[in-house]
């Protein structure tokens, strides 16, 4: 039997025993009316789904973003591994694992990846959205460089807001003097920058740093009309211009593209429209990363939700 295997080593046929990160958890009934758990195990190398049959708790959604420790074996259902779990139970102090190993963390140097993001907001030519951008990222600044930019999806790990947002800046950097005569440089910057702030009011977070759920503001409000709120407020405290307060708001407002993406509005000036592209593109391609990452070269991954399809890996 394997010890604390990780999850990217795992292979059909493994019997295991060890300590991992329960992501998600649902409670379900199976085609002969037995109770079940639905569950997703992490580590720092990646995600497996795990089934517990004939299991109706004590552990459950409410455990999710805390420890487990289980035994049981890897099989592989529809192209993809899974654990059929026989024992678990929560983590206890003195057990025996590294969390090292078991927190998932942003692929970049988050001391570097700071100054770098603060090396951008320096370099927005406009005094007024410097300022602004300045004082929200600092404010932000624990949060911007610790917290997941999403509970799932994409850049779910410790660390992935700034990581979203440093490539963000890089691409929205590139793109503005690209398309200068057509944008503002300095606005666009200032809404990246800003996009996802209010993700850290949005999220509630398990003592490891991670996702677990959205706060009674996140349902009820949504981190963009927070973001935007917040901008306008310290537009007011710094006697930045209205009108630019408001464009700013109106990016915040309309960065997921559509309504029926989450987007409070449409974008209507072209930094909107561009920060919604590029929100878009940077989520995608970190989900094609997360994914090939668990796929040979010559295969395809199973159907991926958030794309809608499967994606093959050609190297």
């Amino acid at each position: 039997m394997l010890t604390n295997p990780h999850i990217a080593d795992m292979a059909a046929g493994d019997d295991l025993e060890g300590f991992y990160i329960l992501k998600s958890a649902a409670a379900k009934i199976s085609s002969n009316n037995k109770p079940f758990l639905a569950a997703v195990l992490a580590d720092s190398t990646g995600e497996i789904d795990a089934k517990v049959w004939g299991y109706a708790g004590p552990i459950g959604q409410n455990d999710e973003g805390r420890i487990l420790k289980i035994r049981g074996s890897v099989s592989e259902y529809r192209g993809a591994l899974q654990i059929s779990v026989e024992k678990l139970r929560l983590a206890e102090s003195g057990d025996p694992y590294d969390l090292a190993d078991l927190v998932p963390v942003a692929p970049i140097d988050v001391e570097s990846s700071w100054q770098e993001l603060e090396t951008f907001v320096e370099s927005i030519e406009d005094d007024d959205y410097r300022r602004l951008c300045r004082k929200l990222v600092r404010a932000h600044k624990d949060a911007l460089m610790d917290i997941p930019a999403a509970k799932s999806v994409h850049h779910s790990f410790l660390g992935g807001l700034l990581m979203h947002t440093l490539n963000m800046l890089r691409t929205a950097d590139f793109l503005a003097r690209l398309y200068a005569d057509t944008l503002d440089r300095s606005l666009l910057l200032c809404g990246v920058c800003l996009h996802d702030l209010g993700k850290e009011q949005e999220f509630l977070f398990s003592d490891l740093g991670l996702v677990t759920d959205y706060s009674v503001q996140g349902e009820l409000i949504g981190h963009l009309v927070m973001g935007a709120r917040e901008a306008a407020d310290a537009a007011r405290e710094l006697g930045v211009p209205e009108e630019k307060s408001v464009l700013l708001q109106h990016l915040l407002l309309s960065h997921h593209g559509e309504p029926e993406f989450g987007a409070a509005v449409r974008p209507m000036v072209a930094e909107a429209e561009l920060l919604s592209l590029i929100d878009k593109l940077d989520s995608r391609m970190e989900i094609y990363r997360e994914n090939l990452s668990s796929v040979d070269p010559g295969g395809f991954t199973q159907r991926i939700f958030a794309l809608e399809k499967k994606i093959y890996r050609h190297f």
